[in-house]
């Protein structure tokens, strides 16, 4: 089993840049989350786009559309920003015979706060686990694209009602 990681940006992967506290979207964090937890499967990580989502457009997500349907792997994990990573959920779905698992943080990778490392392992499982089909794996829980939607004001993902 070998899963590929497509990192296209958001939260997860921004740094500092400056003393005002500003931030950019730096090198993807996979790898080195991995690294440090030890996983014991084969994988492959490639840098799509580095933007926050809600800076993504139609373009970008046909990017990330087109690389998902090229990759002969048929488990893949797409690190996103959680502004608009439902949108790219969506636009996905029209890829068949793969289990695609979407996840980010709502705080950068590198913060010990960080919700990103729990959010990657619970991708890593989902990915492993699920039926072919287009998922977010965040907050803790696994949804479908159809079923989900954003609470800013709680910092969480959760059941569309």
């Amino acid at each position: 089993m070998k899963i590929k990681f497509f990192a296209v940006g958001g939260t997860i992967d921004k740094v500092y840049f400056d003393a005002l506290s500003k931030y950019e979207v730096g090198e993807s964090n996979i790898s080195n989350i991995l690294k440090d937890a030890r996983v014991n499967f084969d994988y492959d990580v490639s840098s799509l786009l580095k933007k926050d989502s809600l800076e993504m457009t139609d373009q970008d997500r046909l990017i990330v559309q087109q690389a998902v349907k090229n990759e002969s792997n048929d488990k893949i994990i797409i690190t996103h920003g959680t502004d608009t990573m439902i949108e790219t959920a969506q636009i996905l779905g029209n890829v068949k015979n793969k289990v695609i698992v979407l996840t980010g943080a709502m705080e950068p990778a590198k913060f010990k706060s960080s919700d990103a490392i729990f959010n990657l392992g619970s991708a890593v499982a989902a990915v492993q686990t699920l039926p072919h089909g287009i998922y977010l794996a965040i907050s803790g829980r696994i949804f479908t694209p159809d079923n989900v939607k954003k609470n800013r004001t709680l910092k969480v993902f959760e059941k569309k009602m």
